[in-house]
């Protein structure tokens, strides 16, 4: 089973997956991650190719669970995944979900992916880049491309799931675990 997790930033999109993953028992990808080099470096925008050769060597094994958005790499993931969560959540849960989010990242001041030295900032809450923000102004034009990713041929290889409200995680984890774990 392999699982890409899709959905507006901050619809829990990588708790999905790190769940999924470690329930059966599979590599749980995070394309932030693979993305995000020191000092914020934003691989998608400055080194596409390294962001690519990343993410083919994160899902070259037999299973796993991954979570992002980034179109530079979506049909690389979307070649190799047998499943498609969206968790298509209202703005209101989205909004909520981002800014506790951040909050609490902030708060707390915990390095977001080993190694790079990324953390949280207040002083980053209004730059048009920061989550809380960019949630906000990507809300329409993501539900639009994910729509359009549900109907499109090339993905009709794919089991899809789209979820819209957060009670139908639960027993979509259920539904995903008893197919995913080994008889």
């Amino acid at each position: 089973m392999r699982v890409l997790v899709v959905g507006s930033t901050g619809s829990g999109k990588s708790t999905f997956a790190r769940e999924l993953a470690e329930r059966i028992r599979a590599p749980h990808i995070e394309l932030d991650a693979l993305n995000w080099d020191p000092d914020w470096t934003n691989l998608s925008a400055v080194d596409p190719g390294k962001l690519k050769a990343r993410v083919r060597d994160a899902i070259a094994s037999e299973a796993w669970t991954c979570d992002g958005n980034y179109s530079v790499v979506r049909q690389i993931v979307l070649e190799r995944a047998t499943h498609l969560v969206w968790l298509d959540y209202d703005r209101a849960v989205i909004m909520l979900r981002v800014i506790r989010r951040s909050l609490s990242r902030a708060i707390d001041g915990r390095e977001l992916w080993p190694g790079t030295g990324n953390r949280e900032e207040f002083r980053r809450w209004l730059d048009k880049e920061h989550p809380i923000r960019w949630a906000w102004d990507t809300f329409k034009h993501r539900r639009r491309s994910l729509e359009a990713l549900l109907v499109d041929p090339a993905n009709a290889h794919l089991a899809k799931h789209r979820l819209r409200r957060p009670s139908q995680t639960g027993p979509l984890l259920e539904q995903l675990v008893s197919e995913g774990l080994p008889i």
